[in-house]
C-alpha cells in the first residue's frame, strides 16, 4: 500500500485499479493550521510581513504540496489509467489474440472439416465402390445361387401308380440313362449312388432313374440325403410292382438314347458308363453286358447272410486289417442288433480299397461262354447275356423288340424273355469286361427260387421253342457248353433227318416244359415222359435214340438220356 500524507492509495484486486482515500489514524490538516497561528499571535506584529509571507510561503507550499499531491494523484491516475488502458489493451489484445486463436482454430477446423467431408465424400465413394464390389459379388453370388437352387431343385409328377422326383434338373441333352429298380437295399443303394456320382463320363449328359419298388425301408431318404452332380430322378412306386414294371416305367422317363440297366445294389467303377457308351458310338445295334464278368463285394454285414455267405465274409476280412477290426468288433457288440453293419466307406470307394473285400463268380464265363470270345460268335443261346443287372443297348432296339414282359413279377427270367426277343430281332451280343460292376452282397430270400421257376414257367410257355426249352438242363447242373452243343446237335438232326426222328425229338422237347412245370408246381421231377412198356411209340424213341450216338450225336444222346430215364 502507498501512502501521500493523509491520503493513502490502495489497490484493488477485484478490478486490478488504483484508488485515493484518506488515512483513517491522521490528524485533520486544518486543525493543525490553526495551532501553528495561535503560536504565532504575539509576534504578529514584527513578523507579520515574515509570517505573511511564511503563511503565503506555508500556503502556497501547502497548495504547492497539495497540487503536487494532486499532480501526482493526476499522474497516479493517469498511469492508473494508461495501466487500465494497457491493461484494457491487454485485455483486448488478449481477447484478441484469443479471438485471432479462435479464428486461426476456426479456420483449422474449417480446414479439418472440409478435409474431413473430403475424407467422407471419399469414405462414401469408397463404401459406395466396396459396396458395388459388394453387390456385384452379391450379384454373382445369387446367380450361382440361383444355378445351385435351380439344379437342387426338386420338380415333383404325381401319378396314380408312383410318384417321380427330379434333383438336377437341366435342358443339356442326356445320351445315356441308367436305370435302376431297387427294392428295400437302402444302404447298398446309397453307396451305388455315390459310385454313379465319380464318373469319368459328363455329368452332365447322362441321368440316373432309381425306381423304388414301394420299399419298407429308409430308401425313401435317399432323395434327400443324396448329392449327385448328375441328372437323378427317384420314382416311388405306391405299391409293389415288380421289376418288368418298375423297369419300364423307367424307360418310359428316359431322355437319353442309350439305357444302362442297372440293379440298385451294384456299385460301378469310374469308368463304367464310358466303356459301355464307347461300343455304342459307331454301332446301332448292340446289347453290351459286362454282367458275364461278375464282381461280387461285401460292403456291409447283413443280418440274413447264410452260412456260406458268412464263412466266405471271414475268409476276405483277412485280406485287411482294419476290415478284420470291424468284424470283429461287429461280433462282439452289434451282432445281436440285427442291422447291417458298414464296412466300406465312401473312401474306400475312393481308393479303391474296397476291392480287398472283392471276388470274382465266372459262372456263365466258367460254364462254356468264354470260348466263344467278345461276340460270343457262333453261341446258339446268346439271348443269355441279357441280365439286366448290368447291361445296355438302345432305347430304338427296345422299342423294336418290346418292353420287359409285366406278366414276369418278381425274380428271374424276365430279362432272358427281352434278351431272347432281342436276339431274334437281330441284336448283336458283347461282353465286355471294362463294363464290369461289384455287386453288393445281400441275403438271398428263400422266395427268390421258387419265384425264379416261376418266372422260368412263363418264359417257356411264351416261347416253347427249343432254344428256349434247352434252358430246363440247366436244373441238371450241365455247363452251358454243353448246352450248346446239345441245341447245335438238335438243329442239325432236324436238318438232316427231317422226319426220322419225330418221336425222340418231341419226348425231348415235352420233357424239357415239364421240368420247369414240374419245379414251378412244386412236384417232383421225375417220370417226365413215362410210356407204357409195350407202347409202339415208347418202342420207335428207343429205336432212335440207339442210332444218335453212331452218327455223332454225343451231346443229344447223352441230355436225353439224363431226363428220360428220371
Amino acid at each position: 500500500m502507498i501512502k501521500i500524507d493523509s491520503y493513502e492509495y490502495y489497490y484493488n484486486p477485484e478490478d486490478g485499479k488504483y484508488y485515493i482515500r484518506k488515512r483513517k489514524s491522521s490528524t485533520h490538516p486544518l486543525k493543525k493550521i490553526k495551532d501553528k497561528l495561535n503560536k504565532s499571535k504575539d509576534k504578529k506584529d514584527k513578523k507579520d510581513r515574515k509570517d505573511k509571507t511564511s503563511k503565503g510561503n506555508r500556503s502556497d507550499d501547502a497548495a504547492n504540496k497539495g497540487n503536487k499531491l494532486r499532480d501526482k494523484a493526476d499522474e497516479t491516475n493517469k498511469t492508473n489509467k494508461s495501466r487500465d488502458r494497457a491493461h484494457t489493451a491487454n485485455e483486448t489484445n488478449k481477447a484478441q489474440d484469443r479471438a485471432n486463436t479462435v479464428n486461426e482454430m476456426n479456420q483449422f477446423h474449417d480446414k479439418a472439416d472440409t478435409v474431413n467431408e473430403t475424407n467422407k465424400a471419399q469414405d462414401r465413394a469408397d463404401t459406395v465402390n466396396d459396396m458395388n464390389q459388394f453387390y456385384d459379388k452379391a450379384d454373382e453370388m445369387n446367380e450361382t445361387n440361383k444355378l445351385d437352387e435351380k439344379m437342387s431343385k426338386v420338380d415333383i409328377t404325381e401319378n396314380s401308380l408312383y410318384r417321380m422326383s427330379i434333383k438336377n434338373n437341366h435342358n443339356h441333352p442326356i445320351k445315356v440313362s441308367i436305370v435302376m429298380p431297387t427294392y428295400n437295399k437302402y444302404h447298398q443303394t446309397s453307396l451305388s449312388l455315390y459310385g454313379l456320382s465319380k464318373q469319368t463320363f459328363s455329368h452332365a449328359e447322362y441321368e440316373v432313374i432309381l425306381v423304388d419298388d414301394a420299399s419298407s425301408d429308409n430308401t425313401s431318404d435317399i432323395l434327400k440325403e443324396v448329392d449327385v452332380p448328375f441328372k437323378f430322378k427317384y420314382i416311388q412306386m405306391k405299391q409293389n410292382k415288380g421289376r418288368s414294371s418298375v423297369r419300364n416305367i423307367g424307360i418310359n422317363h428316359a431322355e437319353g438314347d442309350l439305357l444302362i440297366f442297372l440293379d440298385g445294389e451294384m456299385l460301378a467303377p469310374p469308368a463304367f458308363i464310358e466303356n459301355h457308351y464307347n461300343h455304342h458310338v459307331h454301332e446301332s445295334n448292340l446289347v453290351v453286358t459286362g454282367a458275364m464278368h461278375y464282381e461280387g463285394v461285401y460292403t456291409f454285414i447283413m443280418p440274413d447272410y447264410n452260412e456260406d455267405q458268412v464263412a466266405h465274409l471271414k475268409q476276405l476280412v483277412n485280406n485287411d486289417a482294419e476290415y478284420r477290426r470291424l468284424y470283429e468288433n461287429y461280433e462282439q457288440t452289434q451282432q445281436h442288433l440285427n442291422v447291417p453293419c458298414p464296412l466300406v466307406t465312401k473312401e474306400d470307394i475312393d481308393t479303391n480299397r474296397f476291392q480287398r473285400l472283392s471276388f470274382p463268380n465266372r459262372y456263365f464265363l466258367n460254364s462254356g461262354l468264354k470260348h466263344f470270345g467278345e461276340r460270343l460268335e457262333g453261341f446258339t443261346l446268346p439271348y443269355i447275356a441279357f441280365l439286366s443287372g448290368n447291361v445296355s443297348v438302345r432305347k430304338a432296339n427296345l422299342k423294336k423288340s418290346g418292353l420287359f414282359d409285366e406278366t414276369f413279377v418278381g425274380y428271374g427270367a424276365e430279362d432272358w424273355e427281352l434278351g431272347y426277343r432281342l436276339y431274334k430281332n437281330g441284336v448283336q451280343f458283347v461282353l465286355d469286361p471294362s463294363t464290369v460292376a461289384y455287386h453288393q452282397e445281400h441275403g438271398i430270400s428263400k422266395r427268390k427260387v421258387k419265384e425264379q421257376w416261376g418266372n422260368h414257367y412263363r418264359f417257356v410257355k411264351k416261347h416253347p421253342n427249343i432254344d428256349v426249352l434247352i434252358l430246363s438242363l440247366e436244373w441238371k447242373e450241365l455247363p452251358f457248353m454243353h448246352l450248346h452243343q446239345t441245341l447245335v446237335e438238335y438243329n442239325e438232326l432236324e436238318e438232316r433227318f427231317p422226319d426220322e426222328y419225330n418221336e425222340l425229338t418231341h419226348a425231348f422237347r415235352t420233357m424239357l416244359f415239364r421240368i420247369i412245370e414240374y419245379l414251378n408246381n412244386g412236384q417232383p421231377v421225375t417220370k417226365l415222359y413215362d410210356l407204357p412198356e409195350d407202347s409202339e411209340e415208347r418202342m420207335k424213341i428207343h429205336q432212335q435214340f440207339e442210332t444218335l450216338r453212331p452218327r455223332g450225336f454225343d451231346y443229344l444222346a447223352s441230355s436225353f438220356e439224363q431226363i428220360y430215364y428220371l
